[in-house]
């Protein structure tokens, strides 16, 4: 970490984007407007935006890395770093890695999940992004319980999400492809897998009453909460009572505008938005956002996803520019309760994007800087060890 200080590009504060400096000491911004007191660093943004780093609270590509072939594993540090690199070259400087454990052996059983926990409270200090564990229960996943009622208190949850696939599990044993891939995941062989989703189903009467102990622990713990895939706005009401504040991917706009009234966090897929519509023929993100209907956009499955979709919203005129972004930034920064992010103000942490706009469905991160640390540069000539001369830039 170093002083640093950014001139010449276009800033982005609050709802507008102004021609201003930043100058950063440590791990913060220490100045907005200001370029007295110029570091030891000088970067020449000209031509650039400057918009604070994105936020992203559900990423699971981290799993590709883990498994990118079905059966074909590698270890859960060289996945995370790999991870931390493309979340980082994609503007993301706060990443959530949801990790589902379920009922399933394989890529989404207790073994691996204990084991990526371990991973990233051991590899922290030297992964760039800001790496937080966002937990997806599977609510028919009992035997768990026991374990995440510890971890919450020891603050090692970030992020507490409950998920009922247990449904769609179901009706994809009558569909070929998908039931393979569903085996293909857990190693076990076709006939073991209908045995065991049998035995699982076979104890819905006590998914309620754990749903409900794991989330007066989260309260307890004050971990923020998400229900995942409501599919009526009694269901988002049933969460809401138990202090699951944030409704992430509502499968209709009913559901989405029960959560909205209530003021609830509404996250939604950016590949949704990246892509013209859900892969699964669900909620089109866009029609939600413009109706005033999603507050989070979320990597979702595709690291690149955020920076697209924020960019594309603002040219198919869905959104402005700065409104687009607080979809990626300030709101899931207040929706995961981070209040020194998402902004690019005085005393806010230094995460700061340097992105060339000019291709608009194309945006290019040029520069990256994470907690007051350059960690990603792609155009090393930005970088000046002396005060960035004011003809250069008005020049860019």
């Amino acid at each position: 970490m170093t002083d640093m200080l950014i001139e010449g590009g276009r800033v982005l504060l609050g709802t507008e984007i102004v021609d201003t400096p930043l100058r950063i000491a440590g791990r913060d911004i220490v100045a907005v407007g200001s370029d007295h007191g110029r570091g030891s660093l000088g970067i020449d943004a000209g031509g650039l935006l400057v918009l604070p780093g994105i936020v992203d609270l559900h990423g699971d590509a981290f799993e590709r890395q883990m498994m990118p072939r079905p059966g074909v594993d590698f270890p859960i540090d060289v996945a995370l770093v790999d991870s931390d690199r493309q979340a980082i070259s994609n503007g993301i400087t706060t990443v959530y890695h949801a990790t589902t454990w379920s009922w399933e052996p394989g890529l989404r059983s207790a073994d691996n999940a204990r084991r990526l926990l371990d991973a990233i409270e051991a590899m922290r200090p030297q992964l760039a992004a800001d790496t937080r564990f966002h937990l997806r229960q599977e609510t028919y996943n009992l035997d768990a319980e026991t374990e995440i009622m510890e971890w919450l208190p020891e603050g090692r949850v970030d992020l507490l999400a409950f998920n009922d696939h247990m449904a769609s599990t179901v009706a994809s044993l009558t569909k070929p492809q998908k039931r393979s891939r569903m085996v293909e995941r857990t190693g076990l062989s076709g006939d073991a897998f209908d045995r065991l989703v049998e035995s699982v189903v076979a104890r819905a009467h006590d998914v309620p009453a754990s749903v409900a102990r794991l989330a007066q622990a989260a309260r307890d713990a004050n971990v923020r909460m998400l229900s995942h895939d409501d599919d009526s706005p009694e269901m988002r009401k049933a969460f809401r009572s138990q202090g699951v504040g944030i409704a992430e991917f509502p499968v209709n706009e009913e559901t989405a505008r029960e959560a909205a009234s209530a003021g609830d966090f509404i996250v939604f897929g950016a590949p949704n938005v990246v892509r013209g519509g859900s892969h699964t023929g669900w909620t089109k993100a866009s029609d939600m956002i413009a109706k005033g209907l999603c507050s989070v956009l979320a990597s979702d499955y595709y690291y690149p996803a955020p920076l697209l979709a924020a960019f594309r919203l603002a040219a198919d005129g869905v959104l402005p520019l700065a409104e687009a972004w607080r979809l990626i930034s300030s709101a899931p920064a207040r929706a995961a309760g981070l209040t020194d992010r998402g902004t690019l103000a005085a005393g806010a942490r230094a995460d700061i994007l340097l992105v060339d706009d000019t291709l608009p469905l194309r945006p290019r991160i040029v520069a990256v800087i994470s907690a007051g640390r350059l960690v990603h540069l792609t155009e090393a000539h930005r970088l000046v060890h002396a005060p960035v001369a004011r003809k250069a830039v008005a020049a860019a």
